[in-house]
């Protein structure tokens, strides 16, 4: 309230008496609400990339300093406007553009402090500063995408031959240990049909007087074609062909195992005999003495 043009004091809200004859008036009306001011700045981070914060300033008129809220800011607005603004670029150009995003918290906490020191003394109490919108231009967001989108494919390659290459060891590895497993199976089952055979060899010998073993075994070759064929004859998509197809057949391959057998053990013994003879002429010729081996001079002319 006025009086004269003078400041008189402070009316709570309520009714109130003016005496206008005296030269009482209303200098001005304060609410005590909470405000919000909206503050928009643009600025550069260290990495030269221009970066537009919104601010959100929320504040109030302080009861206990209406007076200096009043008379002592004329435009309370644009004055905080001002102090933010110059908070925001003396702040984000020491930060990368990802700093600023990630430190969003302590650029409002600065603008609220700084604004705090300023404005307690003026009437005006600053409730809560907020970083509401970081804006950025269209094309350094799409570079900013690609990068991002360039490194999550990169280390998608990198888990994708990461993964292939455990497979191809883990099959490598499979693959060997099924070999070793096929080939212990392959050397039991050839150890077993050798016994198997011995022992028939033995108690058919045994049980029949006069009986070779090669007529064993022709009986045996004979006995396991038959068995072949049978196991052919019971699958119909089957495409073996025996050529040529009789069981006198058996008895060639048979006679030809041991025509073949026969010519290499033959030929083992004649090149061992070869060499032993060789080695016994060369001792012998070595041990003949000197004399003897040229004859006399009479002996040439008779």
């Amino acid at each position: 309230m006025n009086q004269c043009g003078r400041f008189e004091g402070i009316h709570e809200p309520g009714f109130s008496c003016l005496n206008c004859l005296c030269g009482s008036s209303v200098g001005g009306i304060v609410s005590l609400r909470v405000r919000q001011l909206n503050v928009s700045a643009e600025t550069k981070t260290i990495d030269n990339v221009f970066v537009t914060l919104c601010i959100a300033i929320q504040y109030q008129i302080s009861e206990e300093n209406a007076y200096e809220a009043f008379y002592r800011m004329a435009d309370p607005e644009r004055q905080i406007s001002s102090y933010v603004c110059d908070v925001i670029r003396s702040t984000v150009p020491k930060l990368k553009v990802d700093q600023v995003f990630e430190t969003k918290q302590d650029i409002a906490h600065a603008v609220r402090e700084e604004l705090s020191k300023t404005m307690d003394g003026l009437g005006y109490t600053v409730k809560e500063a907020l970083v509401t919108d970081i804006q950025l231009d269209a094309r350094v967001k799409s570079a900013m995408n690609e990068i991002n989108a360039s490194q999550r494919m990169r280390m998608a390659t990198l888990e994708r031959a990461e993964a292939e290459k455990i497979l191809a060891v883990k099959t490598a590895q499979a693959e060997a240990e099924s070999k070793h497993l096929t080939g212990l199976g392959i050397a039991r089952q050839r150890k077993a049909i050798a016994d198997g055979l011995r022992e028939s060899v033995s108690s058919f010998t045994g049980s029949v007087a006069g009986s070779t073993s090669s007529e064993i075994m022709d009986m045996l070759l004979v006995t396991q074609y038959f068995d072949t064929l049978k196991e052919l004859g019971e699958h119909s998509a089957s495409s073996t062909i025996f050529i040529p197809h009789n069981p006198g057949s058996v008895a060639n391959v048979a006679q030809q195992i041991r025509i073949g057998t026969g010519t290499q053990m033959a030929a083992q013994l004649k090149q061992a005999a070869g060499s032993s003879t060789t080695k016994k002429a060369s001792d012998v010729l070595l041990e003949v003495p000197a004399e003897d081996a040229q004859p006399p001079e009479d002996k040439k002319s008779e």
